[in-house]
């Protein structure tokens, strides 16, 4: 019945976890460019049961019945990295990239990487992110944009009143769910250099929008609760046997 206890209660636990996630991610569902939190599960460990229970005991021989599942746990997050939908802003400074592909900023904690595409100029005339991130250019510098109407190409050169001003600087990855984490709020972090040269075009007066798909959220939110419910219930019950069968025990050795 301990055993039962701890299953249960794994359970959750781990049901908890997933309900942060799914919070995380309906929270951002107007978030232009953010990416579904994911968290996997997986059995936590099996033991053997046996009929007598415990160690053979002299000539008593034992009798295989299966193994007991002793819970849940939960893995390391994974990020859903599947394109979310364009939405058309007609603001010359918003981008969307279609295809594979990240922009490169600048931020307090070094290189990082966003599908986010709410792009402004600074007082210097720096493009920055709606965070206030540089913009990294091809060349991996900032880009520096003159007063004046932004035109862009699909492979992100940049001109301003019909001067060319920079190109923005697409990277990708060829595992983003293994190379990337996530880092300050909707960038990510990489533990080595791009790995893929495969970039997708860059559309001007758009952006991508969450990966987020608001009925299955809602879904998951209320099956991850009735989850949790019924392991609550199963620690009830399990505890409420502990205790029958100490008050048993106990009247028969009396």
């Amino acid at each position: 019945m301990i055993k039962g206890i701890y299953a249960a209660a794994s359970a959750m636990i781990v049901n908890m976890n997933r309900q942060g996630a799914i919070a995380h991610n309906v929270a951002n569902l107007d978030t232009p460019g953010f990416k579904e939190v994911l968290v996997p599960l997986e059995d936590f460990e099996y033991t053997g049961v046996t009929y007598p229970p415990g160690p053979s005991a002299g000539l008593q021989r034992q009798n295989w019945i299966g193994s007991l599942g002793l819970g849940v746990e939960s893995l390391p997050e994974k990020i859903d990295f599947t394109q979310g939908a364009l939405r058309v802003t007609d603001q010359p400074l918003d981008f969307a990239i279609q295809g594979e592909g990240f922009f490169q900023v600048l931020t307090p904690n070094g290189v990082r990487y966003t599908r986010d595409g709410r792009f402004d100029r600074d007082s210097q005339g720096n493009l920055v992110t709606v965070d206030g991130y540089f913009v990294l250019g091809k060349n991996g510098n900032k880009i520096n944009l003159p007063e004046g109407g932004v035109t862009a190409t699909e492979d992100g050169t940049l001109a301003v009143a019909g001067t060319a001003a920079g190109q923005i600087g697409l990277v990708a990855f060829n595992n983003p769910e293994t190379e990337l984490v996530r880092d300050l709020p909707n960038v990510f972090a990489a533990a080595g250099a791009p790995t893929s040269q495969a970039v997708g075009s860059i559309s001007q007066g758009a952006i991508e929008m969450s990966n987020g798909n608001t009925a299955n959220l809602m879904t998951q939110m209320v099956s991850v609760t009735r989850a949790y419910e019924a392991a609550q219930r199963m620690v009830q019950a399990q505890d409420d046997l502990l205790g029958r069968s100490i008050a048993t025990l106990g009247n028969f050795n009396a």
